[in-house]
């Protein structure tokens, strides 16, 4: 099922490959950058072409945002163990989030007064897509936060044939503005503004292919979160681990999309050959099978080695974004993985387990991006204002430092500001 590799240099190569981030290729980015300017160009009209053409589905300007109506019919197609799972989800990721906000600080002393304050955004803008699956669980991961950091504005776009569980999801995380459109378009709409579709701060949210390359090019016209490329998985692993566990949850990121990963690590031969026995068995019960055999192809991996530094050591370089841990490690061994986007430790500690109720956000860095990404949070719907207050005799401590250190930069006019404010007595 998984291919295995037991040598140095061919794990270093397919460490390599999976370093690799998925990015489109010039036909596709070419496809980007004229929906963009259309979209910018045309407003609602654009988007409402995009709407028929890639969705096809005809809508008007009027029904590009999701109606009250349109809510309360949701709520009558989803049933209640559904909505009664959704609120115990709501509950725990509120309280983790809860504990990520910041105030900033406040300094006084000796005439000084320096601080930072730390302000909401004032609109951001979710996306959340759908196709090959619904996930209302993304939409309580990225709108939670950003109504614990105060913003005002939460503005949900997801293509118009939206799921009624998308939809009670937003309405229980607090969106008040939701709108009929996907794809690189739905960007575009957020970053521009339309006739219809609110201008934003920021956009977050998972994509394919056309959603990241939108959020890439318009990088610095709006803000955003991340490049978020396929689901991975590494987990470390030694002889006393369940293969029926282990092998349960590679097939759990694989079968997200063609593109994912999962690597075993792990110091016994026995262990490698059961998960990949295993993992063949319980495929032929799921259902995403054409994925799963297309994923664990070219992405599915079991690496063997020596010891648990090695396993340390490999897991670092590959920085997943979801790193389990099925082996008896000590404390001084688990602070030495510094480059995870979230750890789950563990037998009884599946990703799943993050994805849906422990209150952790699913929301983290792909690609390797974890050797200096975090986790969506709190602190993504913020930014962060310093101030400074100087009196007089402060900055007269100061200001001969400040000539100083501007004349050696050779910047005259910072030197003077400050000997301006303290003119030479004259005889």
């Amino acid at each position: 099922m998984f291919r295995t590799y037991d040598k140095k240099s061919q794990i270093a190569q397919e460490i390599d490959k999976l370093a690799d981030m998925l990015v489109g290729n010039n036909l596709v980015q070419e496809r980007v950058c004229h929906i963009v300017e259309n979209v910018r160009k045309s407003g609602d009209a654009a988007i409402l072409r995009y709407a028929e053409k890639f969705d096809g589905v005809e809508l008007s300007a009027k029904q590009l945002r999701v109606s009250q109506r349109d809510i309360s019919n949701a709520y009558k197609k989803v049933d209640g163990a559904f909505f009664k799972a959704l609120r115990k989800s709501i509950k725990h990721i509120v309280s983790y989030h809860q504990r990520q906000v910041s105030k900033g600080f406040d300094d006084r002393s000796s005439g000084i007064n320096i601080g930072m304050r730390v302000l909401p955004l004032a609109s951001v803008g979710i996306y959340v897509p759908a196709g090959v699956a619904s996930y209302p669980s993304s939409v309580l991961m990225n709108a939670i936060p950003a109504k614990l950091a105060g913003v005002s504005r939460v503005v949900m776009v997801s293509p118009p044939k939206i799921d009624p569980h998308i939809l009670v999801a937003a309405a229980e995380a607090g969106i008040g503005e939701i709108y009929r459109v996907g794809g690189a378009q739905a960007v575009a709409a957020l970053a521009f503004g339309t006739e219809t579709v609110p201008k934003v701060d920021k956009i977050v949210g998972p994509g394919n292919i056309y959603v990241v390359l939108a959020k890439k090019l318009l990088y610095g016209t709006v803000g955003i979160d991340s490049l978020a490329g396929p689901s991975d998985i590494l987990i470390i692993a030694d002889g006393k681990a369940s293969p029926q566990f282990i092998a349960a949850d590679m097939l759990a990121q694989l079968e997200h999309d063609r593109f994912a990963s999962a690597v075993l690590v792990t110091t016994s031969r026995s262990l490698a050959a059961a998960v990949s026995e295993s993992a063949e068995e319980q495929m032929e019960e799921l259902g995403r099978k054409d994925i799963l055999a297309l994923s664990a192809a070219n992405n599915g991996k079991i690496f063997l080695v020596d010891s648990m530094k090695q396993a340390i050591e490999i897991s670092n370089k590959v920085a997943p974004e979801h790193l389990e841990i099925m082996a008896k490690l000590s404390k001084k061994e688990i602070s030495e993985l510094t480059n995870a986007g979230a750890i789950f430790i563990g037998p009884y500690t599946p990703v799943a387990l993050g994805d849906y109720m422990a209150g952790t956000n699913h929301v983290l860095p792909t690609g390797g991006t974890a050797r200096y990404a975090s986790p969506l949070g709190v602190y993504d719907f913020t930014k962060r204002q310093s101030y400074v207050q100087y009196n007089k005799a402060a900055l007269a401590r100061v200001a001969g430092d400040i000539e100083l250190l501007a004349s050696i930069e050779g910047l005259d006019a910072h030197a003077r500001s400050v000997r301006a404010r303290f003119p030479r007595q004259r005889p």
